[in-house]
């Protein structure tokens, strides 16, 4: 008897509503988001993170395709989208283009040891840089290590002695060459509500 007739009374803090079913959780649904978004909250419910997954997986998937494999309505589906692009969630939408084809071939890491004096120079200088896949502020003996992508390791030579010795900050490289990627991606794992 899930017609929408079924009675349903609920409170909320002071408030009690009383409605049919489906008015009374519409009517709950929409002033938890009024809520979060004036606490400044961000909340993932089920239903968010099952289309984060889906995104994740095939950001080209139709707005059709998202609704129907997360079970919700085409215009809930594209509303909840927005909503997490907008509160930064979602940030953003990329192609993965490959490496080999795009003369970016070679993946190394390289541990970088800095001195305080210069450090955050020498760090915005970096991430400016497009061979620059990550930079990390790492725990360990080293202070970053930094993701690249270059066609070769003279390409890679090239980028240590012109882009990052010069760098006053870097006191020590050691460069670790990527053989072969056996899992590369950009995917975040979705973690279960609680």
């Amino acid at each position: 008897m899930c017609n929408g007739q079924i009675r349903a009374v609920a409170r909320l803090g002071g408030i009690v509503i009383v409605g049919t079913f489906l008015e009374t959780l519409n009517l709950i649904e929409s002033c938890l988001e009024k809520f979060c978004r004036i606490e400044n909250i961000l909340v993932m419910d089920k239903i968010d993170r099952k289309i984060c997954d889906f995104l994740q997986r095939d950001g080209k998937t139709s707005s059709a395709e998202l609704a129907d494999s997360v079970g919700v309505s085409l215009s809930t589906a594209n509303e909840r989208v927005r909503r997490m692009a907008a509160n930064g969630e979602i940030l953003g939408w990329h192609a993965r283009v490959n490496p080999e084809v795009a003369g970016a071939g070679l993946c190394c890491f390289v541990l970088i040891d800095m001195a305080y004096d210069g450090e955050e120079a020498a760090c915005a200088a970096l991430v400016q840089r497009d061979e620059v896949m990550e930079l990390h502020h790492i725990s360990g003996a080293h202070s970053y290590m930094m993701k690249l992508r270059v066609r070769d390791t003279r390409d890679l030579q090239r980028f240590l002695s012109e882009v990052v010795k010069p760098i006053k900050a870097v006191l020590k490289t050691e460069t670790i060459i990527s053989m072969d990627a056996l899992k590369e991606s950009a995917a975040v794992r979705i973690a279960d509500e609680g």
